[in-house]
């Protein structure tokens, strides 16, 4: 396998990324979504998105690529709100081929690197309460337990909670 490259989004990876979103979306149920998720998105919706989070300065999108191909997404979304911009929201996903070899930890840690550059407080995130894979990983790189969401997830009429965490840097 060859190496992994982390790197920023640009317009040029908007199929890509839905095409990756789409298939990953039904590899797991602990992401925001499902299979083929963004069937409905258009090369040019997802091309603005990207546009609009580049033109941002505490919002990421990264991606990381083997061979070419997308294997993970990192995402880091900032508030706008004057006395929220200390905050950012974290969300990651990494293809299952490619789970347990350390493709999530190389991702959260490039957005934490990221969130510490331009001066983030708190980076945040929700994770299922039975993602046991997850919350390991966001607990070996500092993040901490403050809370359930109950009834965060709803999927196939089915409720799942989310454990709140949250890095403080």
């Amino acid at each position: 396998m060859n190496e992994l490259l982390i790197r920023k989004a640009n317009k040029d990876d908007a199929k890509n990324i839905i095409d990756y979103f789409n298939k990953v979306g039904g590899e797991s149920d602990n992401l925001l979504f499902g299979k083929d998720g963004f069937k409905n998105m258009s090369i040019q919706a997802q091309e603005n998105i990207i546009e609009n989070i580049n033109n941002s300065y505490n919002n990421i999108m990264l991606l990381g690529i083997i061979n070419n191909q997308i294997v993970s997404i990192g995402f880091l979304q900032g508030f706008n709100k004057e006395r929220l911009k200390h905050r950012v929201n974290l969300a990651i996903s990494v293809s299952k081929k490619y789970w347990g070899i350390k493709i999530g930890e190389k991702m959260v840690s490039s957005l934490i690197k990221f969130a510490k550059d331009i001066n983030i407080s708190v980076i945040e995130l929700q994770v299922r309460v039975d993602n046991d894979r997850g919350i390991k990983l966001y607990e070996k790189l500092g993040f901490e337990n403050i809370g359930i969401y109950k009834k965060f997830f709803c999927i196939n009429n089915i409720y799942y909670d989310a454990l709140l965490m949250n890095l403080y840097l």
